[in-house]
């Protein structure tokens, strides 16, 4: 039986991109899985898409890149193949073993947020300060952060309707009080409290770039200065304090509670102290 002819071309990945914003995937997906489908494009070269061409593509991605990263680029390219009702060509992501532990020299703690916190304010960046600070105390998401305004400051509630969810998050006492003064002091009197000059919501590239650079005079190593690490910590003490990973996935937002356990793994040398306080050794 003769194989299907088949190409990939811009005006497909296009109309892909139309499918995935009629499902109300967020705008910063629809970006991702489209620059991954044109890398693939520009790997296939006007080549046929084969199964046997996209096996090969599978290798070379696992050379170059983290499994995790191979399969975020896979899975653009499998729902663009079933889009395009191609699925029997899907190939099959990459398995990844369970992480045990966190990586201590990839995650925040709390004496280095705290360190960006004064390194933000000693300069004179009260928004900045208060920015880390509220994506800290509540575990939004950065694109998150349009939704607490002057209203959900007053109220000391906010609704985030994200990922197609809405969910409701409380903020804290401390940081309402804060965050009144902050409004009164830049005389915001409605809508999203952290804009730019022309009243507009902050960009996560500006907030991305604007933590990047409190790093040296924080004295805390910049591979751990971003945002999602951030909402990692406040997950960490959340779950350290209240032992409920459910709820604190409904917290964040997560539909699927294995993604709310890569926020609560513990580093092994947590893990080790655990078990030495078990004292089952008896021989000394």
């Amino acid at each position: 039986m003769r194989a299907k002819t088949r190409t990939l071309t811009p005006k497909q990945i296009d109309n892909y991109a139309g499918n995935l914003r009629d499902q109300e995937r967020a705008e910063n997906t629809v970006k991702q899985y489209t620059n991954h489908l044109l890398a693939f494009s520009l790997w296939l070269d006007k080549r046929l898409l084969t199964k046997q061409e996209l096996i090969q593509w599978k290798r070379q991605l696992s050379e170059k890149y983290a499994a995790t990263t191979v399969n975020s680029m896979l899975a653009a390219v499998n729902g663009f193949l079933r889009f395009m009702g191609w699925s029997d060509i899907v190939v099959k992501s990459l398995k990844i073993q369970k992480t045990l532990f966190c990586d201590e020299k990839k995650e925040l703690d709390s004496k280095e947020y705290e360190q960006l916190v004064i390194a933000a304010r000693q300069r004179g960046d009260m928004r900045l300060s208060l920015l880390i600070q509220t994506i800290c105390a509540t575990g939004i998401r950065v694109s998150e952060l349009r939704f607490i305004t002057v209203e959900a400051i007053q109220k000391g509630k906010t609704e985030i309707f994200n990922k197609g969810k809405r969910r409701l998050i409380f903020l804290p006492d401390k940081l309402r009080h804060v965050l009144k003064r902050y409004i009164k002091e830049r005389n915001i009197c409605f809508g999203a409290v952290f804009i730019t000059k022309t009243g507009k919501p902050l960009d996560r590239s500006n907030i991305w770039r604007d933590m990047k650079s409190l790093c040296q005079e924080a004295g805390v190593d910049p591979s751990k200065v971003f945002p999602h690490n951030l909402r990692h910590l406040f997950a960490r003490k959340f779950y350290a304090q209240e032992k409920d990973a459910y709820r604190l996935a409904d917290i964040l937002g997560h539909s699927n509670i294995d993604t709310t356990r890569i926020y609560t793994i513990e580093s092994g040398w947590m893990h080790a102290k655990q078990i030495n306080r078990l004292d089952l050794v008896i021989t000394t």
